[in-house]
């Protein structure tokens, strides 16, 4: 009886103490950092979270911008600050799902250093070729590309980026060789594509340029059509089952923060990202909300799908 009632204090304690993290929770600035350069995707929808977010938690939210090596440098902030919930993390597939396998000594864990809060946005690549390819639909491409073994080539903006691996899953799934010619960032890749210098790329953008007759956008890589293009295939639909390919972003919080300051913030953010004026703001993918066990199983799942593609490549880690 005596364990049995030392057990039980022991339990109603902690679960006082959980519960006293998420009542009285935030007590000052809570700070998202972002590993990306101001202006892109990857600082402006944070951006927008913030706002909302502060509302909700009654504290200034803040974005921090730490861009640098492959946005390892935020990461392993991140991973190092105390598990609070005053520090956050926006990040993204590459840092969560491919930098593991891109790298051989990652200085943090994707699994082990961060408690996955929420995702919050997911937009597919879109295949694009240039408008001089003879190839109107992916059936098109795939029969193209297995006539001219070697012939045909792909940008992307870097090796071991998304889009280059988006490129390399294309190849295994369709059994096809193409060449990969990686650019070092996918500007000049988009650039070289209208140009006609690079046959094809998977890329994050494409639609205004397609509207403007510079590319032919083929399919969307995602597993569904997005609200953004919904008159686009799906690159699985196009005739090429079990291909998928998305770049995702979410918020992550360090490891063995208070499961009730993680609840806390996740549902708050999901009623952010379910605000009516959310939705036209990122008219370029989808608005993702999610469960810290959702995003938490997304993450599982995409690191060895990526590393099989980092391996089927022969692509060497750096």
């Amino acid at each position: 009886m005596f364990i049995e009632r030392t057990i039980i204090t022991i339990a109603t304690a902690i679960a006082t103490v959980t519960l006293a993290h998420g009542q009285s929770y935030p007590t000052k600035v809570v700070k998202i950092v972002s590993p990306f350069a101001a202006g892109g995707m990857g600082d402006l929808v944070p951006r927008e979270i913030a706002t909302g977010l502060a509302q909700l938690l009654g504290q200034q939210v803040i974005v921090e911008n730490r861009p640098g090596a492959n946005t390892i440098i935020a990461m392993q902030a991140v991973a190092k600050s105390p598990p609070d919930g005053y520090t956050l993390v926006f990040t993204s597939a590459g840092s969560l799902a491919i930098n593991v396998s891109a790298y051989k000594s990652l200085p943090y864990d994707p699994i082990k250093d961060f408690a996955p809060v929420a995702l919050c946005f997911t937009t597919p690549l879109y295949l694009m070729v240039n408008p001089a390819l003879p190839a109107g639909s992916v059936g098109e491409l795939i029969a193209l590309a297995k006539s001219r073994p070697g012939g045909l080539t792909f940008a992307s903006g870097g090796s071991g980026s998304v889009n280059h691996l988006a490129g390399e899953l294309f190849k295994s799934l369709a059994r096809v060789d193409m060449q990969h010619v990686a650019y070092k960032s996918a500007g000049p890749a988009m650039l070289d594509i209208m140009a006609g210098r690079v046959d094809l790329m998977f890329g994050a953008a494409g639609l205004s340029e397609a509207q403007a007759g510079k590319v032919r956008v083929l399919a969307v890589t995602g597993a569904r059509r997005t609200a953004a293009a919904p008159q686009l295939p799906t690159v699985q639909e196009a005739g090429l089952p079990g291909y998928e390919a998305t770049l995702w972003f979410g918020i992550l919080a360090p490891a063995k923060t208070p499961v009730a300051i993680v609840n806390r913030l996740s549902r708050d953010i999901n009623n952010v990202l379910g605000q009516p004026a959310m939705r036209p703001r990122f008219s370029s993918g989808d608005i993702t909300p999610s469960t810290p066990e959702e995003f938490a199983d997304l993450i599982k799942r995409e690191i060895p799908k990526w590393r099989k593609v980092f391996e089927s490549a022969k692509i060497d880690p750096e």
